[in-house]
């Protein structure tokens, strides 16, 4: 179940609805479907993955949804997690949206890692098991789809 912030729980079909009407208001503007993950780990570890439709230029709307999961204490675990609950989502999006004929669509994951910090030493490994999917992956700075938009419901 996803979480639209103006229109309250949506199953995925409502949310692919949802973005499916909000590019066809405006066919001529370019979009880019953003999917980023975050999680904090307390008793287990919450996860956060948002969905991010973006209008070039011209606003955006987002959806996210809460998983719990057993402890993943390694940061490592942590991001190969994250970003394999992304790509799944992805990938469940990607049929539904040919369905519904919106295909070419700039899809970008967005990795909650980044070149400075301890994520530094395995930002490779991950971008490559996006980019082996044959999408584009965002690290810090560029991946607020995780670094901020996730992680503002994480907490």
């Amino acid at each position: 179940m996803f979480i639209s912030p103006s229109k309250g729980p949506m199953t995925l079909d409502a949310m692919v609805t949802d973005i499916v009407d909000y590019v066809r208001t405006e066919r001529s503007a370019d979009y880019r479907l953003i999917i980023g993950t975050d999680s904090h780990t307390k008793k287990g570890t919450h996860m956060v993955t948002a969905v991010i439709i973006q209008r070039l230029g011209k606003g955006a709307r987002f959806f996210y949804r809460h998983t719990q999961h057993m402890c993943l204490n390694s940061l490592r675990q942590k991001l190969y997690y994250e970003t394999a609950i992304s790509l799944d989502v992805v990938h469940a999006l990607k049929e539904k949206l040919h369905k519904n004929m919106l295909v070419g669509m700039r899809i970008e994951i967005h990795v909650d890692a980044g070149f400075v910090g301890a994520s530094r030493e395995i930002i490779r490994e991950i971008v490559g098991m996006v980019v082996a999917t044959g999408l584009v992956a965002k690290v810090k700075p560029e991946s607020f789809g995780a670094s901020s938009v996730a992680d503002r419901y994480t907490k």
